[in-house]
């Protein structure tokens, strides 16, 4: 049994699927979210001084936070922060947020000796 298909017709299948990947794919931030790393200082840190610089990336986001202030992002989305810690434990919280209203947040500790 042989499937005959019109060029016609093949060529408006063809555009259709890529239609749908294209859609796909400028919806892959709709469907990740909003998304950050934390990368210095790392979870479970034991620092000297109490003057702590907090950098990290961030994808897919339209606010962020840090400690509940917000901070601002380069073009690629990485972020840096310098923050003053008390001696002891401290912990530090990043939230960030999508343009559709989906958040999501991450924390660490460090302790100051």
């Amino acid at each position: 049994m042989k499937i005959d298909i019109k060029p016609r017709y093949g060529l408006l299948i063809i555009l259709f699927l890529l239609l749908v990947v294209y859609s796909l794919y400028q919806a892959r931030a709709l469907l990740v979210g909003p998304r950050i790393w934390i990368e210095n200082p790392q979870d479970g840190d034991t620092v000297k001084s109490p003057l702590v610089i907090m950098e990290g990336q961030s994808k897919n986001i339209a606010w962020i936070s840090l400690n509940d202030h917000q901070i601002f992002t380069n073009e690629e989305g990485a972020w840096s922060e310098k923050l003053l810690i008390s001696p002891g434990l401290s912990i530090m919280t990043v939230k960030a947020r999508d343009r559709f209203g989906r958040e999501t947040k991450k924390s660490v500790q460090v302790v100051l000796n």
